[in-house]
């Protein structure tokens, strides 16, 4: 259940030693893009420190990391330790790339006598071949939780800006293709490099969740509230699930399949997405109670 994740460079100390503190329900760790080739060997020396420390307040711990192949090698061998609960796996383009980086993972946590299965991964779709193939990609392997639209890279690939209105259609699409596969759907539609303009952050993510994405990542701590708040359910929108679900309850009992809920027709679709909402609710709260115990 993350609604927020926040990219820390792992190679920049005092960013890592505060990340505990941002209120995130993930930091990413990233040996990526925000890391200088020159700086990576140092950043995946001290990585299993900087991920203790960034998960002192609660947050999942996830690490980016890089392709080509040899640069994922050396990023995995610095990754996998029961500090870190997943991978966000960078140009992804077919089913097979994501086996084999699960092949080389279970071999590094059975070495490391870790259970063999338990680092998730977020795969990242970043160009047009593998945005043909997410149906495939987000079914490809059980590690898989979540996917995502690299829209930055994307849009240099397809050759247009990365604009709400261009990354539109490309993003819903893998939101569907992520439903499909069961796994969390991760992004808003818009472009995580305009981080000063907090309203319109809002109002986008606010947007993204009624289009069906359950959280998203960002790159600046002042970004993670609006998240933690627009991908939780409302007061309102609990209280009135908890309303239809105990209305249909009481109709069913009496024999009756569908009723009226504040003027609103309710039935069997409208009852599930109330539960689901519910279900949120519990976890976001669960997730926030663990943060208070582990701070």
């Amino acid at each position: 259940m993350w609604r927020s994740l926040l990219y820390v460079p792992a190679n920049v100390e005092r960013f890592v030693a505060g990340a505990h503190r941002r209120g995130a329900d993930a930091i990413i760790l990233d040996l990526e893009d925000s890391v200088p080739a020159a700086e990576r060997p140092r950043a995946r020396a001290g990585l299993r420190e900087a991920a203790a420390s960034a998960a002192r307040g609660g947050a999942d711990i996830v690490v980016r990391i890089n392709r080509p192949w040899r640069e994922t090698m050396r990023d995995l061998e610095a990754a996998i330790w029961p500090e870190v609960q997943a991978l966000a796996v960078t140009k992804v383009d077919s089913p097979d790339h994501v086996r084999l980086v699960a092949e080389a993972v279970a071999e590094l946590e059975a070495e490391r006598g870790m259970a063999v299965g338990t680092t998730r991964f977020i795969v990242m779709i970043e160009t047009p071949a593998a945005w043909f193939r997410m149906p495939e990609i987000a079914a490809a392997h059980p590690r898989i939780v979540a996917m995502t639209l690299g829209g930055e890279d994307f849009a240099m690939t397809v050759g247009m800006l990365p604009t709400a209105e261009g990354l539109f259609m490309p993003k819903q699409q893998l939101a569907l293709a992520a439903r499909a596969a069961g796994v969390m759907p991760l992004g808003f539609i818009g472009t995580v490099a305009d981080y000063k303009d907090l309203e319109a952050f809002r109002k986008t993510v606010r947007f993204s969740r009624q289009l069906g994405f359950l959280g998203a990542s960002v790159i600046h701590p002042s970004q993670v509230p609006i998240l933690n708040e627009e991908f939780a359910p409302s007061a309102e929108e609990v209280e009135q699930a908890r309303r239809i679900v105990a209305a249909y309850e009481e109709a069913t009992a009496a024999g009756r399949g569908s009723i009226a809920v504040d003027g609103k027709m309710v039935d069997v679709p409208v009852v599930l997405r109330a539960e689901q909402l519910l279900r949120r609710h519990e976890a976001i709260l669960a997730r926030a109670a663990h943060a208070r115990a582990a701070s």
